[in-house]
């Protein structure tokens, strides 16, 4: 069973990375995703730069795209990482920011478990990913692991489509998915809790000029902060990398 179940999985992950990969070319013609207006762009700068520590600092974004968030944190003058399943998605986020003239590095990895080794982040950001992980629960520990002390967890998620609404099509087998069709700030935030020191939800759905229009749907924000240092107890990743 435990077997069946690991192939299973190993496959969903396979349609993903295709699904996002053939959805690269045309990703950016979403107006939230490519934020080519300058409304859209303005709305986001506006809020990224609410939420992030001062600047310089080491920011981690996960479920990137291409790279779109990740331009205006890198002008805002912070180091950002990006990944991305979806190796079209790294390419278009690394020419996105060479165009632009600013840094930053990006890999093709799994967001659930960040291809970046030891390092720590003083903040890091996920917008629209959660909904799509096989266990959400571990990539929330996990993503919080690999912040530094009070560090930022930035998720900006949603529960796509009305009340008994039928999910938008995605890949065979998504319906089995924990969040399948997004995820209640309720819910999320039960998730996180228990993980972080303090965190609050900033609802996004009244902002039209975030999505390029107006939306029904419930979209948010959870922010949430974790232990300062004076706080923390080392555990066997901070002994390993002392």
């Amino acid at each position: 069973m435990a077997a069946a179940r690991i192939v299973a999985m190993t496959e969903l992950t396979s349609a993903i990375t295709d699904y996002w990969d053939a959805a690269a070319r045309a990703f950016d013609d979403e107006p939230d995703h490519g934020l080519r207006a300058e409304h859209t762009r303005a709305a986001w700068d506006r809020l990224l730069r609410a939420w992030a520590p001062a600047a310089p600092a080491d920011i981690l974004d996960l479920g990137c795209g291409t790279g779109s968030l990740s331009e205006l944190l890198a002008a805002a003058g912070h180091r950002v990482t990006g990944v991305d399943l979806a190796p079209r998605m790294i390419e278009q986020a690394r020419a996105k920011l060479a165009d632009a003239g600013l840094a930053g590095h990006f890999l093709v990895g799994d967001a659930a478990a960040p291809p970046t080794g030891g390092e720590r982040f003083d903040m890091l950001l996920c917008r629209h990913l959660a909904w799509t992980l096989p266990d959400p629960h571990a990539a929330l520990r996990e993503w919080v692991a690999r912040l530094r002390p009070n560090g930022r967890l930035v998720l900006v998620e949603g529960r796509w489509g009305e009340p008994g609404q039928a999910a938008p099509p995605y890949v065979a087998g998504a319906e089995t998915l924990p969040w399948s069709g997004g995820v209640s700030a309720a819910d999320l935030a039960s998730a996180v809790r228990p993980l972080v020191t303090g965190l609050h939800i900033e609802p996004l759905s009244d902002d039209p000029h975030l999505w390029g229009g107006p939306v029904s749907d419930e979209r948010y924000a959870l922010i949430a902060h974790t232990q300062r240092a004076d706080q923390c107890v080392p555990t066997s990743r901070d002994i390993d990398h002392r």
